[in-house]
C-alpha cells in the first residue's frame, strides 16, 4: 500500500462514469441499445456480451465493440456511434448527476491549486455533454478521451497525457482514481504516485485490490485524506429536546 501522507500532489486524474458521475447502469443500457440497433454482438449471447462489457468497463468503447464484433472494425465503428447516440438519449431521458461529494472535491482541488483532469472511454462529444450537464467546465483543467492521447485504458496514455498537459514536476506527483480495474491498470502502468480504486461504480473491492490499487475507498470524497485535503465539515443541524 502506497504511503501518500508525505507526498505533495500536483495533479489528480479522475475517471468519469462511476467515479465522479453517477452511472446507475446507464453505460450498460447504452451498450444494449447499440447492440439492438446494430447487431454488433450477434456472434454471442447478450449475456456473454454484457459480461464482457462489465469486465472491460472503463476501456475505450471502440476497443470493446471491436471485440464484440469479432474484429470487424467497420461494424465496431457503427456500434460505437450508436452507443454515443444512445448514451446521449439516456442523459436526456434520465438526467446526469454527480457522485455525492464529487463537485465539492473538484472545488477544493481547485482552491488548493491542484490540477484536475477528467478521463473517460467516451468519445469527446459524450464527455463534453456530461461536463456541460454537470456545470463542471470551470472546475477542471482538462478532459481527455482515448482519441486525444492515442490509446484508451488500460494503457497509460490518458494518465500520461494528463501529466503532460498539467506539466507536473514528475509522475509521482500524480494521483489517479477510478472505479474499474482498467483505471487502476492505467495509473499503475503510467507510474502514478497514488492509484486509488473507488467502489461507487463498476468493480468491487476484490477486483480493484487484485488490479493493484494502492487504496480502495467508498467514493471520491475519500480521496481527500489520501492527498492531504482537509475533511469536509459536517453540516450543522438544529434539534430540540
Amino acid at each position: 500500500m502506497a504511503d501518500s501522507g508525505t507526498r505533495s500532489f500536483e495533479l489528480v486524474v479522475l475517471d468519469m462514469a462511476g467515479t465522479t458521475v453517477r452511472d446507475d447502469g446507464v453505460v450498460e443500457r447504452g451498450f444494449q441499445r447499440a447492440h439492438e440497433r446494430t447487431g454488433v454482438a450477434d456472434r454471442m449471447s447478450w449475456d456473454e456480451a454484457l459480461q464482457y462489457v462489465r469486465d472491460t468497463m472503463g476501456q475505450s468503447k471502440i476497443d470493446v465493440f471491436t471485440h464484440l464484433a469479432g474484429g470487424d472494425l467497420v461494424r465496431a465503428e457503427e456500434a460505437t456511434a450508436a452507443f454515443e447516440r444512445a448514451y446521449s438519449e439516456l442523459i436526456v431521458e434520465e438526467g446526469v448527476e454527480p457522485i455525492p461529494g464529487a463537485r465539492e472535491l473538484l472545488e477544493d482541488l481547485r482552491d488548493a491549486d491542484i490540477a484536475v483532469v477528467l478521463t473517460t472511454g467516451f468519445a469527446p462529444v459524450t464527455r463534453d455533454a456530461l461536463i456541460e450537464g454537470l456545470g463542471w467546465a470551470d472546475l477542471i483543467d482538462a478532459a481527455l478521451s482515448p482519441i486525444d492521447v492515442g490509446r484508451g485504458r488500460p494503457a497509460p496514455d490518458l494518465v500520461l497525457g494528463a501529466a503532460l498537459f498539467a506539466q507536473v514536476s514528475g509522475i509521482a506527483a500524480v494521483a489517479v482514481a477510478g472505479d474499474t480495474a482498467s483505471d487502476v491498470a492505467s495509473g499503475l502502468s503510467a507510474g502514478a504516485g497514488l492509484v486509488v480504486g473507488v467502489l461507487s461504480g463498476a468493480h468491487d473491492r476484490a477486483t480493484l485490490e487484485a488490479a493493484g490499487a494502492h487504496h480502495v475507498i467508498d467514493d471520491v470524497s475519500g480521496l481527500r485524506a489520501l492527498i492531504g485535503l482537509p475533511a469536509v465539515a459536517p453540516v450543522a443541524t438544529s434539534g430540540g429536546v
